[in-house]
This record gives structure tokens, sequence and C-alpha cells, in this order.
């Protein structure tokens, strides 16, 4: 359960809470662009089965690769695709915590 709520926290209600934080005047659309980064997880498609739950999805789905990963560094580095990169980073934290769990780092 706790596994449940820190993942799914992270992809919902952290890109919420830093649109409002950080972006106060434009926080709506804000929201929306920062919740758009679970887009990436298009890629679970490709993968047979297409869900398991104890696969860890980091370096494994294409979107997900370390490659993949330095390029949404990239885009957070440029203040144009800033929140991009952010939307993009949060949703790989989400995952990196799942994995964490799936290790039992936790």
């Amino acid at each position: 359960m706790l596994r449940f709520i820190a993942h799914y926290g992270i992809h919902f209600l952290v890109p919420i809470v830093i649109a409002i934080y950080f972006y106060r005047e434009n926080k709506f659309w804000s929201a929306v662009i920062l919740l758009s980064g679970i887009i990436i997880d298009v890629d679970h498609l490709l993968a047979t089965p297409m869900f398991d739950s104890n696969r860890c999805s980091i370096d494994f789905h294409p979107l997900h690769t370390y490659w993949a990963i330095a390029i949404y560094i990239l885009l957070y580095t440029y203040k144009k695709t800033r929140i991009i990169g952010a939307a993009l980073l949060i949703h790989i934290l989400a995952d990196v915590v799942d994995c964490l769990f799936i290790t039992r780092a936790f």
C-alpha cells in the first residue's frame, strides 16, 4: 500500500504541488503540463507483459533508459523547455521510488 501511495503520489500530487508553488500565475496549465509527464508510459505498450508489478521501469522501457533521462535533464536546463523536463523528471523520480520498493531498499 505504501508503495502505491508513494508511486502515484509522486505521479499526481507532486506535479500539482509544484505547479501551485512555483507557477502561481499559470498554475492550471503548469499542472496540466507537469501531469502530462505520464505520457512517457506509452513505451510500456512495447513490453511483454505490458504490466509487471515486479519489473523496474528504469532502463527497461525505451523512454525510461539512461539516455532518455539524460535528454530530460537537458530539457530541464533550458528555460524554454524547463517545465517539460521537470514533468519528465518527476515521472522518472516516481519510477525510481517504485524500483526502490521492488528491491526492498526502503
